[in-house]
């Protein structure tokens, strides 16, 4: 007999994440994240399971192991242990600490033989009681917080000493002779293939800050002769290198602007960077919170095929790139890709996949066949009497032309004409995939009262073309707003759902559209906003990403007034539920805080909930409680607003 997942259940999973594949293709080591309720926090340690099968096993017991690497030669894995690297022999004994900086290192990467570990992290810690003086935009970030004139450097540790030193401080531009610039900011590095160079992504120049730009960079493994080699104008989220030492293989764009990601070959030479796979019109998925990927990889030394990610349709799917062609690697239909490791010797790559039925599981990919196999079973595990419900795709065409491609969550035996709950997600570009969904639990335990839940991928969402991708650039709400409304009147039509008993909620860009239909739509009876965006104009100047995200999304100062939420609050009569981090930097609480005094002053019901510590990803990576309590207090609200019973 199986039942439900309700929002308790938050407790008794078991996510696998990061899955890091021995040289051998024998061992998979990964990241299990879990609840504790005692102390209140997610807590991760690292497993291990075999490539020919059997249980998998804890190699630690955490409670906040991440990022585990293997060594060239297998020998030992790196990992990042409460913010030191720590190294673990493979056969077995204790994880003894490598570094030793105060303020930490962030995830290892191994040079080719085994000598040196390189990591990205922030140059000194800050002195949370000294005053900030800052001179530049970046001076905090969403889960840092305040970070004043820090940046992120680049290191290098010896692993038979411990020694450490840092790196590439400044760099040379390459495009002006004798022209060096400061690097603010330093992403994950990746060493050459002769172990002597270092190419990392970096924020560099006076004006960084204003444009969003991440150049490429390389530096040799001594410190000596750092420089900007490329896409200095544009964005670069990855790097790696061709086996050949003479290019970099880029996630990134040519352009600072709001677009998809491509892969993108850069010689070092000063020739043009080159696009590859372009005639695939899908963004490239590197992986990060909330947005799931894997850095692409090569499959073979000599550099002509490798694997990598992107977002179709809502799922992200693995493709492999042999020349000028993309082809997809054909996995069990439905199913989504969040990590990705591989072992060229052994022609086998470690996935992380979900499908509707299993949030996440470990499985080895032959390179060869293309066989998968699973490997681990910890949704069924954790979960044993649990029964996830089905998702039934839906296209709606809107009024203008535009294909609108979306997820119907119901019971199938529920009755036609219940309550209907829409959600929109963030981003905005980000996209609802039909996979088994372990942050949303509101959505489980409407299902299971009889609702039907409603997600839509509106214009702005990923995986349908850039196009579609930049729709709605400029035009927040206004260009996408009926994308919402217009399939709710379709399902009103078909007698799905009860004109009088729909709820609207939305997260991050999603709490913004949330607001903005609100105030311009009566077909809502019900709002629950979370991590809320109101005023684009304060937005812009509060916000960790307020410049780029406002000067790239929405243009010039009128139309930051004319499409904020706030100066159409006259509008709202809904009742409203407004969810939000106090220490979210992205979305900064003063956004909820505005709405909440537009909406009580104008008498409106409304109510605000902050919750203590929660960044702009406390729904996915916070306080346990405070992700039930999320739930809860939004089933609590749309029930209670919509006349349906609630417990």
């Amino acid at each position: 007999m199986t039942r439900p997942l309700a929002i308790d259940d938050l407790y008794r999973l078991a996510l696998p994440g990061d899955p890091a594949l021995a040289p051998d293709g024998d061992r998979i080591v990964y990241t299990l994240t879990t609840q504790n309720a005692e102390h209140d926090r997610p807590e991760s340690a690292l497993w291990e399971v075999r490539a020919d099968g059997g249980a998998p096993r804890p190699l630690t017991r955490g409670p906040a192991d991440h990022a585990p690497r293997w060594s060239p030669d297998g020998s030992t894995l790196a990992f990042v242990r409460e913010g030191q690297i720590h190294l673990l022999p493979a056969g077995g004994g204790e994880a003894v600490p490598l570094t030793e900086r105060e303020a930490g290192a962030g995830a290892p990467v191994w040079s080719p033989d085994g000598t040196r570990i390189a990591f990205a992290a922030p140059a000194v810690k800050p002195d949370p009681a000294a005053p900030v003086a800052v001179d530049r935009l970046d001076y905090k970030a969403d889960g840092s917080g305040t970070v004043g004139n820090v940046p992120t450097g680049l290191f290098v540790v010896e692993v038979a000493t411990g020694r450490t030193t840092r790196i590439a401080d400044r760099v040379r531009d390459g495009g002006r002779p004798g022209v060096h610039h400061v690097v603010q900011h330093a992403g994950p590095p990746a060493w050459s293939p002769d172990g002597t160079r270092l190419a990392f992504p970096a924020s560099v120049g006076d004006r960084s800050d204003l444009t969003g730009t991440l150049a490429a960079c390389v530096v040799g493994a001594d410190g000596a002769g750092p420089r900007v080699v490329g896409n200095a104008d544009g964005l670069t989220a990855t790097v790696a290198w061709f086996p050949d030492g003479e290019s970099l293989l880029v996630t990134g764009r040519a352009t600072a602007d709001t677009g998809h990601l491509h892969l993108m070959r850069l010689p070092l030479d000063g020739s043009p960077a080159t696009v590859l796979g372009a005639a695939l019109d899908r963004n490239v998925m590197p992986g990060m919170p909330g947005y799931p990927g894997a850095l692409p990889q090569f499959t073979g030394g000599d550099g002509d095929e490798l694997l990598f990610c992107v977002r179709d349709r809502g799922l992200t799917r693995l493709y492999r790139l042999g020349g000028a062609e993309a082809t997809e690697v054909a996995l069990p239909a439905g199913t989504g890709v969040s990590g990705c490791s591989v072992a060229p010797k052994a022609g086998r790559a470690a996935l992380l996949v979900a499908d509707a039925d299993r949030f996440a599981e470990i499985e080895l990919l032959d390179l060869g066949t293309g066989r998968t196999t699973p490997l681990t079973r910890h949704t069924a595990e954790a979960l044993p009497d649990v029964a996830l419900p089905r998702f039934t795709e839906r296209e709606f065409t809107i009024s203008d032309g535009t294909r609108v491609h979306g997820f119907l969550l119901r019971d199938p035996d529920a009755p036609p004409g219940g309550p209907l709950l829409v959600d929109v997600h963030g981003g905005p570009h980000n996209a609802w995939a039909p996979l088994a969904d372990p942050v949303h639990l509101y959505h489980h335990d409407l299902v299971a009262r009889g609702w039907t839940v409603l997600a839509l991928n509106i214009r702005g969402s990923d995986g349908y073309g850039e196009a579609f991708f930049t729709a709605a650039l400029g035009g927040w709400g206004e260009a996408d707003e009926r994308d919402v409304l217009e399939p709710v009147q379709t399902l009103v039509a078909e007698g799905l759902t009860d004109p009088d008993r729909i709820a609207l909620t939305g997260y991050s860009y999603g709490g913004y559209l949330t607001c903005w239909l609100s105030a311009r739509s009566g077909l809502f009876r019900a709002a629950v906003p979370g991590g809320v965006v109101t005023d684009l104009v304060s937005m812009a100047g509060t916000s960790d990403e307020g410049q780029t995200l406002t000067s790239q999304e929405i243009g010039p100062h009128d139309r930051l007034v004319a499409l904020s939420p706030l100066t159409h609050a006259d509008g709202v009569r809904v009742p409203t539920l407004i969810l939000h981090g106090d220490a979210d930097d992205r979305c900064p609480v003063g956004q909820a805080e505005q709405w909440f005094h537009a909406l009580r002053t104008r008498g409106v019901p409304v109510r605000l909930v902050r919750y203590p510590g929660g960044d702009h990803l406390f729904i996915l990576t916070g306080r346990p409680s405070h992700r039930a309590d999320y739930s809860r207090r939004l089933v609590g609200w749309v029930t209670e607003h919509l006349g349906v019973d609630h417990d």
